[in-house]
């Protein structure tokens, strides 16, 4: 073929190849960019941090010292917070925590060792404990199966011992029943989270619960109990007010 007529015929064929691919290139840039924006949104929600004062469940739990009358043995319970929030300095509406009380259970290693009792229990002697504390006569969670704290107030104060500490003020609800609870946390930072450890008394017999009791009352627990709280909360800062 001629040169002349191939330069003809070949043009016009390069023309149009050269204008399909550059109205396919923007179209594929375009659709590449949507789908970037589309996995940096799904990355940035499931990376979104927790609102401040937000209670990290993962790594909150809550222990309990029982302690023995006559011939009984000492215990170390633990349980889970179910969900809950603090808003540290505010004077008022300072928050709430829910408790699962379905979650506890006793003495497991890390339980005694939190409240400070050595050895360990068997799994069958575990089984009937937490059967007489989750039944009818004792904590009752089929009807109960939750406890509450309604937070008024969570105040940054001083210890005797100089220290800083928050004093959490609010009703404490377990069984249907609602008493006023004051304690004292101490408070430290770590990965961006506030750790507040405190601990503080309660009677079984003032949420309506009768003490755990066998033989005539010769094997027994105390009806004093003491609870421990070991909370994580999202805030680099606290709320001041």
């Amino acid at each position: 073929m001629h040169p002349t007529k191939m330069t003809r015929i070949l043009l016009p064929m390069i023309a149009a190849i050269t204008l399909t691919v550059a109205a396919i290139a923007p179209l594929s840039q375009a659709q590449q960019s949507r789908s970037r924006t589309k996995i940096a949104t799904r990355r940035d929600v499931e990376k979104a941090p927790a609102q401040p004062g937000q209670i990290d469940l993962k790594r909150s739990s809550i222990y309990v010292h029982v302690e023995k009358t006559g011939l009984g043995h000492e215990h170390g319970i633990e349980g889970k917070v179910k969900s809950g929030a603090i808003r540290l300095g505010a004077k008022s509406d300072a928050g709430s925590i829910e408790f699962d009380m379905t979650s506890f259970t006793a003495d497991t290693d890390r339980a005694r060792k939190y409240v400070g009792l050595e050895g360990s229990t068997s799994a069958s002697t575990r089984e009937k404990v937490n059967k007489n504390m989750l039944g009818a006569d004792v904590l009752d969670v089929e009807n109960y199966p939750k406890a509450t704290f309604a937070i008024v107030s969570a105040l940054h104060k001083k210890s005797k011992q100089g220290k800083p500490v928050v004093e959490l003020k609010g009703e404490f609800t377990l069984c249907g029943k609602t008493r006023p609870l004051t304690l004292y946390a101490e408070p430290t930072q770590k990965d961006g989270l506030w750790n507040l450890r405190g601990d503080f008394t309660i009677k079984q017999t003032d949420f309506g619960i009768t003490p755990y009791s066998a033989g005539l009352g010769a094997v027994g627990v105390a009806d004093q109990l003491k609870i421990y709280g070991d909370l994580w909360i999202a805030g680099d800062e606290p709320t001041q007010e």
